[in-house]
């Protein structure tokens, strides 16, 4: 655990054990035996509050992917209506000490009232106001997922011009936390103004006796400051704040209407009696839930209303469940491919060199159709063999010969349409104007260029010394062995070159000093480029200054330079292609404490034109290695028990078929239940009014 989160953590709750005597109902002691018994009391209220306030980070990690894979992002229309309203209340109140004590009481102080408004009536055995705290702190959760699933909305200070995230960049320890914890997209709504303000309306409405009026006054004020903290710290929008409210008092409104029902089945009291009636007299236990189901099930035969509401909130949620699943699972692997070594890839087409127990073979995929495969060059390709496609042209090259295959016609023929006897190269590239015209092989440093009838071309420029090499159409750009932070770019039977120098990878201060912290620091006097992708308007590199890899960004018309991901944690793999860029990234890695949930690869990517940096993957799983395509990314998966697999990610969303089939079903059911739900509700009310009428 981080350090800075165990000190807010402890201070939080410290704080609260020692407001219970400012806080506490006139009549009742602080004893040390109500500390012992009172979770025994009311286990199953702390284990909600616990369960909830855990369960965000799986809701984080859905919420990146979805937004990875569809796009969802509401921040435009946020910041349409808002403009920099936000901003100018951060300029005007912005001070050192303010900053530091509102980033402290906006962590520390959220961590209080979200444990002390259940612990204190729970350690006080207020059973009526704990029953009702504890479920509207349970749905202000359950009414903002959908919000933070489909309705993404930015911090403000990762979206308004010239707004700073003061508190996420306080510290570097703070900043590293931060950015660990927060996908930066759940704006709306705000929980830290969900959570208190439901408390407080909560004690409003519940508190008959008013025992907990020094309680709720302190709430109100801790919402205030919250409101002003959340705007000033460069968090949340105004918007978030109306929407935090609006769900509290929703959540306030169904606690009151679900208390009854749940606590009569929840309630700690009987629960616990239940549990022993279980462990002792099994059969008596057996036949109690037998009855129950029995006369459940007789009640939705003939349902009511309410019978029928519930089961039109089923099957919406049903539906809302299947969506997300959908959403968030948009990656599939490819078939046909037993244990896939590398992937070459071009706009739809991939070929994979599977190392199968009986000998490496080339299986082709049709992007188009991922159901059928070919295999080419069985028992004739090695494993490190060099290969590319470009269009629907792939080159090989073995020991002896490389070959040229038109992919158009791999259904009717799996023969090459050239070969060409050379001794195997280390690297092929296919490259030309509009199709592929050249042919270039990369040797011992050297470079040799050929057209597709197998005739050597002269590039005009020097071929010797090159350690890394890629094309875009005529041009060529390469790394050159003397020079290992420059990029130069020369064309094809073009003498001149242009040389971008000094890829510069130094990273922000802060994160420089996590490095420190570490004892990996940053190495910039020797830093070496070791990979890099590019295109007409962008070239992105990784460099490797010691401590780690970096991923910089070119942009070749301003000669601007950034980077794309956080410097502290290694980059590789970059691929790009229409504006969109990925890597593979061992994000929030330690490697002086290396947590195992942070030891896999996670695959990332950005709009370069947006530049907003989205998270394709986030599990347990080590992914690496992404191509990008028009319509799709294509990246390698290992599975916790080593079973290696290329998966295939569509950036259209898509819907699979038996997914689809039961949204189709369930939205028929739906309009039907809704129908027969109203139709009740009618009924019934007309017949409640005619018996009042009588009376």
């Amino acid at each position: 655990m981080d350090g800075i989160y165990l000190t807010w953590m402890i201070s939080a709750m410290t704080l609260g054990i020692l407001l219970m005597p400012v806080f506490k109902p006139p009549w009742v002691k602080v004893t040390l035996p109500a500390f012992i018994d009172f979770f025994r009391r009311y286990w199953i209220h702390m284990t909600i509050v616990f369960i909830i306030y855990n369960s965000k980070d799986l809701l984080d990690q859905v919420d990146r992917i979805i937004i990875a894979n569809t796009g969802l992002d509401m921040t435009p229309l946020i910041y349409g209506i808002e403009g920099s309203l936000v901003l100018e209340v951060q300029q005007t109140f912005e001070a050192k000490w303010l900053t530091v004590a509102l980033t402290h009481f906006y962590v520390a102080g959220f961590m209080f009232i979200c444990y002390v408004s259940v612990f204190y009536f729970a350690f006080f055995d207020d059973r009526w106001i704990a029953d009702r705290m504890t479920l509207s702190i349970a749905w202000v959760y359950i009414l903002a997922i959908p919000f933070y699933l489909f309705f993404n909305v930015r911090v403000t200070g990762d979206y308004v011009p010239g707004m700073e995230t003061l508190a996420y960049d306080l510290t570097p320890e703070i900043s590293d936390w931060f950015r660990r914890i927060d996908p930066f997209t759940n704006g709306m709504p705000s929980l830290h103004i969900g959570i208190p303000f439901a408390v407080w309306l909560c004690l409003t409405r519940f508190d008959e006796d008013r025992r907990w009026n020094r309680y709720r006054a302190m709430v109100l004020g801790y919402t205030l400051v919250t409101a002003f903290a959340i705007i000033y710290l460069g968090i949340h929008w105004f918007s978030d704040i109306i929407g935090g409210m609006l769900i509290a008092a929703l959540a306030v409104s169904f606690a009151d209407k679900t208390s009854d029902g749940w606590w009569k089945v929840f309630d700690e009291r009987t629960m616990n009696a239940r549990i022993v009636t279980l462990l002792t007299n099994p059969n008596k236990a057996y036949s109690i839930v037998s009855s129950r189901i029995s006369s459940t099930f007789k009640r939705y035969r003939n349902p009511s209303s309410r019978e029928t509401g519930r089961m039109a909130i089923v099957v919406f949620l049903l539906m809302f469940s299947i969506i997300t699943w959908e959403l968030s699972h948009q990656s599939l692997p490819a078939g046909g491919i037993e244990a896939p070594e590398v992937v070459a890839v071009d706009d739809g087409w991939m070929a994979t060199i599977d190392n199968r127990s009986t000998g490496p073979v080339m299986v082709i995929h049709d992007l188009t159709d991922l159901d059928t495969t070919w295999e080419v060059m069985n028992g004739s390709i090695e494993v490190d063999s060099p290969y590319t496609i470009s269009g629907s042209l792939m080159a090989v090259s073995n020991q002896t010969t490389l070959s040229i295959y038109n992919l158009n016609v791999i259904s009717v023929s799996a023969q090459p349409m050239m070969v060409m006897d050379m001794p195997r190269a280390d690297e092929v590239i296919l490259t030309g104007a509009d199709d592929v015209e050249y042919i270039i092989t990369k040797s011992d440093g050297g470079l040799e260029a050929f057209d597709l009838e197998g005739n050597e071309v002269t590039l005009g420029f020097e071929t010797t010394g090159i350690e890394l090499v890629r094309a875009n159409g005529l041009e060529l750009a390469m790394v050159i062995e003397d020079e290992p932070t420059s990029i130069q770019f020369s064309r094809i039977g073009s003498s001149g070159s242009i040389t971008i120098k000094e890829i510069n990878a130094t990273g922000p201060a802060e994160q420089d000093e996590i490095l420190e912290l570490w004892g990996t620091p940053a190495d910039m006097e020797n830093a070496t480029i070791t990979d890099f992708v590019y295109d007409d308007a962008y070239l992105a590199v990784t460099v490797n200054v010691t401590a780690t890899e970096r991923l910089v960004v070119y942009n070749r018309s301003t000669d601007e330079q950034w980077l794309a991901s956080d410097a502290k944690y290694a980059v590789s793999d970059p691929s790009m292609k229409n504006g969109i860029l990925a890597w593979s990234i061992r994000d929030h890695l330690d490697p002086t404490n290396p947590l195992e949930k942070y030891m896999d690869g996670e695959i990332q990517y950005v709009n370069l034109t947006e530049n907003q940096t989205q998270s394709l993957t986030s599990d347990s799983l080590h992914q690496w290695n992404p191509k990008v395509l028009e319509h799709h990314l294509v990246y390698f998966e290992e599975s916790n028990d080593g079973e290696i697999t290329v998966h295939i990610h569509s950036w259209e969303p898509e819907i699979t078929v038996y997914s689809n089939i039961i949204l189709q079903i369930g939205i028929v059911v739906g309009v039907l239940l809704v129908f027969a739900y109203v139709v009740q509700r009618q009924s019934e009310l007309r017949s409640s009014n005619e018996s009042n009428q009588k009376k």
